[in-house]
């Protein structure tokens, strides 16, 4: 009779912790339908690609159906958007967007196609990445505050590099011309890759682009990074300065946050907020995300709502300022 009892409890321990334990049964929340697509407004092989194929193989092991990515290139990442926006309900689909689409475009554009605050639930943001200002080799500055003194007496060479015009580097070297009082022009290419292969051969001497882009070559000893964005030290490179303790009351980072379109159902865009959150709080998903260079984050909607809504503050008025049209 003992023995009998024993086993029974034994059996129903098990039970118990197979329920709620670690190898929990996947949760089908779009059981018959087709998979959960994550879309990304950049071709594959981008930091904005690598971060939601990360983020997808992790959802869908959670999740026990399949979860793709879907990359929609064109139009700097609004048909991405706008391909979400009006994605029918038996096609369950996220976007995986930064602040170019989210912030800037809808801010430029007459009519950009969608509307973040009514078209747009924001889910969790995932990671955040930093800016560093770099200098070509050549340039004979080694400290930020050098770097402007040297700009300020060599106004015509004063031409700082971002990837892209409307980017958001373009619109950070905005915000530091201003903070340093220094006149400079932004020169505006077609992505990271040429801008670093001018900057490396000293065809333009300032370069503002993410950290990720700009760190292997500052490490390769090819160029050199001045500062970091960031409020705190990089824990990617800790002996690179912020902005602040050069000397500039200046700091902002980018981000990637997955959003829900407004016709996803509320309990079911909750639901996969907490599953991110638990994802991106996994040691094997951080470490993922830091050998891409990356800051990987931990937010609910409602944390990332708010981030949102202060970051909006702190960069709109930039974005209007600048006058800036496509």
């Amino acid at each position: 009779m003992q023995r009998r009892t024993l086993t029974r409890a034994l059996a129903l321990s098990a039970a118990s912790w197979w329920a709620t334990g670690a190898l929990a049964a996947p949760e089908p929340l779009f059981a018959g339908k087709q998979p959960l697509r994550i879309v990304v407004g950049y071709p594959p092989g981008g930091a904005t690609d690598r971060v939601a194929r990360i983020v997808a193989d992790k959802l869908q092991a959670r999740l026990g159906s399949p979860v793709v990515v879907d990359n929609k290139p064109g139009a700097g990442g609004r048909l991405s958007a706008q391909y979400v926006k009006n994605a029918p309900a038996s096609q369950p689909a996220l976007l995986l967007a930064n602040p170019a689409v989210m912030l800037v475009a809808p801010l430029v554009f007459p009519d950009s196609g969608y509307d973040p605050d009514k078209d747009f639930r924001p889910v969790a943001e995932v990671n955040r990445y930093e800016f560093g200002v770099a200098v070509a080799s050549a340039v004979p500055v080694r400290q930020l505050s050098h770097l402007l003194a040297w700009l300020r007496a060599n106004p015509q060479q004063a031409n700082v590099g971002v990837p892209a015009t409307g980017s958001l580097p373009h619109f950070f070297s905005l915000m530091l011309g201003e903070a340093a009082k220094v006149q400079a022009e932004v020169v505006g290419y077609k992505g990271s890759a040429p801008l670093l292969t001018d900057l490396v051969g000293g065809q333009v001497p300032v370069a503002i682009d993410t950290f990720d882009v700009l760190l292997p070559q500052h490490e390769a000893g090819k160029i050199r990074v001045l500062a970091v964005s960031s409020e705190r030290r990089s824990a990617m490179a800790p002996e690179i300065p912020t902005l602040k303790e050069s000397g500039l009351n200046l700091s902002g980072t980018g981000w990637n946050t997955l959003f829900a379109p407004s016709s996803m159902a509320p309990a079911v865009v909750e639901r996969l907020s907490q599953l991110v959150q638990e994802i991106m709080n996994e040691p094997d998903t951080r470490q993922k995300f830091e050998a891409n260079r990356l800051i990987p984050v931990s937010s609910g909607s409602g944390q990332t709502a708010a981030m949102l809504k202060a970051y909006r503050a702190q960069w709109a008025p930039v974005v209007q300022g600048s006058g800036f049209k496509p």
